[in-house]
């Protein structure tokens, strides 16, 4: 098979380390999911559709698990790093690639942007005017330079960060479903509640579940990452699939306790918080919101391991300039990749507004995803790529209904977020024309 991330040529150049076990590569799934957006979904779902909030969870969830699945078989015929660039080179070639890792790339750059944003926002209710002018300039420059040096360090010490954080930010959400459930109004969901609730129309109801992509997409983090785990073609669908559904049982979960405990949930600014406000008082909702800057915390941790990864395999590939594959001898960490990242992060967070680029970045992953799924049948007509250790059956059903889906969520996006997508595009397709260039003319 050809490798287009393989390692460099020079056998006693530093590789990456294998150092991600099965569950870490679980945490590092459920932690690129559950960010900031499950913090304030739930009253903006509930305000375009009521009760019916739920079923859109479910909805949502249903179609991702479709994308998740062609993913699942895709990932495990590979073991390197690049994830969705690499499938995409093996299945349509190096051009179509270097546009996935491109758009890959600024998607979860301008999603980390979009975290930093809220992170800043929740914190301004511990920390008034953190969220604004020179504070938040300091803030978000301490959280991306602080997470860069954590990386800088290896692959090792920001999974353990990782794994703690999962924790951190798991236990105040299953307590809060938990008790929540056991002390909430059950009648908004008797079988009345349902008759007088008014049936959302197709608009309405769309326009919710693509809300709600934002909240289940980020699990791709561990994909690009895939040079690094131990065993990734046996761990990887676990960890995709286990992920999912855990974390589709705590959404379903929060928006229930939300519904049954805010009887103005539409109109709440931080739903989570005043749910668990409502439940044990002010320090319920304190704990909350230290448990989505915590959440937070963490999707920017993994997120940081995929900005650095995507550059890694397309240097690699002798796509973008060498010195974006370099390891550091000591830590085995890309580190210049990581610092070129940190430092767009850094400049995009403090000079755009999260829900651009919240929007920009679900718009380029649902395309990335659609590659994918359209590679899978690609790949498996391909003698040279490894066999498959996770096979979907049903034939083309789940990769041909996932295109479908993906292609209703991008037809309710606006022209403004999907013309600067496009103009991504055109300016990365630009960039492989003049790095093609460079290396013809470059003395081997």
């Amino acid at each position: 098979m050809t490798n287009p991330t393989a390692a460099s040529p020079n056998p006693a150049a530093p590789t990456l380390i294998r150092a991600v076990d099965r569950w870490s590569l679980l945490a590092l799934v459920i932690n690129g999911i559950v960010g900031a957006g499950i913090f304030g979904l739930p009253a903006k779902v509930h305000a375009l559709i009521g009760v019916w909030g739920v079923l859109a969870i479910v909805a949502c969830a249903l179609l991702m698990a479709a994308v998740v699945f062609c993913f699942a078989e895709v990932s495990s015929r590979f073991d390197a790093t690049g994830g969705p660039y690499l499938y995409t080179a093996e299945a349509f070639g190096p051009f179509p690639a270097f546009l996935v890792g491109w758009l890959l790339w600024l998607a979860r750059i301008a999603g980390i942007c979009a975290i930093a944003g809220i992170l800043a926002e929740y914190l301004a209710l511990l920390v008034p005017g953190i969220d604004r002018g020179a504070p938040r300039a300091i803030l978000v420059t301490t959280i991306i330079g602080g997470f860069t040096a954590l990386h800088v360090s290896g692959v090792a010490r920001s999974v353990r960060v990782g794994n703690l954080i999962t924790v951190a930010k798991l236990v105040p959400l299953v307590a809060l479903v938990v008790y929540g459930l056991t002390e909430m109004n059950g009648s908004a969901f008797a079988p009345a509640a349902w008759r007088e609730a008014e049936v959302p129309s197709r608009a309405n109801f769309s326009s919710a579940v693509l809300l709600l992509t934002f909240a289940f997409v980020g699990w791709e983090t561990a994909l690009v990452a895939a040079g690094e785990p131990r065993d990734p073609r046996r761990d990887m669908p676990f960890a995709l699939l286990v992920g999912l559904a855990v974390v589709v049982a705590l959404y379903v979960g929060l928006q229930a306790v939300c519904i049954g405990l805010l009887p103005e949930l539409a109109t709440s600014t931080r739903p989570l918080a005043d749910a668990a406000t409502a439940l044990v008082g002010p320090i319920g909702g304190t704990i909350i919101v230290i448990g989505a800057a915590v959440s937070m915390l963490g999707t920017i941790n993994g997120g940081m391991l995929t900005i650095s990864r995507i550059p890694l395999a397309m240097a690699h590939a002798g796509q973008l300039p060498a010195v974006l594959g370099k390891l550091n001898a000591a830590s085995r960490a890309p580190v210049h990749s990581i610092v070129l990242s940190a430092v767009v992060v850094w400049l995009l967070a403090l000079t755009s507004t999260h829900v651009y680029v919240l929007t920009i970045s679900t718009i380029a992953r649902l395309l990335v995803f659609a590659v994918t799924c359209a590679a899978l049948p690609v790949l498996r007509r391909k003698a040279e790529v490894p066999p498959a250790r996770f096979l979907l059956s049903g034939g083309l059903v789940l990769p041909l209904a996932s295109l479908v889906l993906i292609a209703w969520l991008l037809s309710g996006t606006s022209g403004k977020e999907t013309r600067d997508v496009l103009i991504a595009a055109v300016g990365g397709s630009a960039l492989y024309v003049v790095v093609r260039a460079a290396a013809k003319h470059t003395p081997r």
